[in-house]
């Protein structure tokens, strides 16, 4: 699956062949068959546990006892520290994931699944926040967090295949200075806190 994964990831999913997998895997492509019915298969399952292991990274965000807003960005910070760390050592999963890189259309809803279920998990995080009286309630959720997911997505393409033209200074940043401008941001704008 990793062979598979940085194939897909540096030649595109159309471009990566079975035979090149398997001969890079050092094994008969009836080895690959044994394990997946098809190129799409291995695709799915990869994007499926990525789905999985990003899902853990933002539910460790969730919120077991209130705080103030201090705690709040902290927490913040740290669940976007473990995000940017999860997304730089999987690379090649977030290429398929940000990137797409050719894929059919089943492979291209399995990705839109996978986005949609994070910004799902953010959901959760600040409707947590709002029953433990952090947040206000009558705030947009499905707003926010689309937001949020937003600026994750963002920042996370340029920071990991952003042009060096415009994007030098996001590359040459920490995940955690990343994590540390997004929570800031998150909480007070572009005004930063006052």
């Amino acid at each position: 699956m990793q062979i598979a994964l940085e194939k897909f990831a540096r030649l595109g999913y159309h471009q990566t062949k079975i035979s090149d997998i398997v001969q890079e895997a050092g094994v008969a492509q009836g080895t690959f068959y044994w394990h997946f019915k098809s190129k799409e298969a291995i695709a799915l399952e990869i994007i499926e546990t990525g789905k999985e292991q990003l899902l853990q990274v933002i539910a460790q965000g969730y919120r077991q006892d209130p705080g103030d807003i201090t705690d709040m960005v902290e927490a913040s910070e740290a669940l976007f520290h473990r995000l940017f760390n999860f997304a730089a050592e999987n690379r090649h999963l977030m290429e398929i994931l940000l990137m797409g890189n050719g894929a059919d259309q089943t492979i291209r809803k399995r990705i839109s699944a996978t986005r949609n279920a994070m910004e799902q998990a953010f959901r959760r995080n600040i409707e947590r926040a709002i029953e433990l009286q952090m947040l206000p309630e009558g705030i947009e959720v499905e707003l926010r967090a689309a937001l949020l997911m937003s600026m994750c997505d963002g920042l996370l393409s340029r920071w990991l295949f952003g042009s060096e033209d415009i994007h030098s200074k996001v590359a040459e940043a920490s995940a955690q200075q990343l994590a540390s401008e997004l929570a800031n941001f998150e909480f007070y704008g572009l005004l930063g806190k006052l």
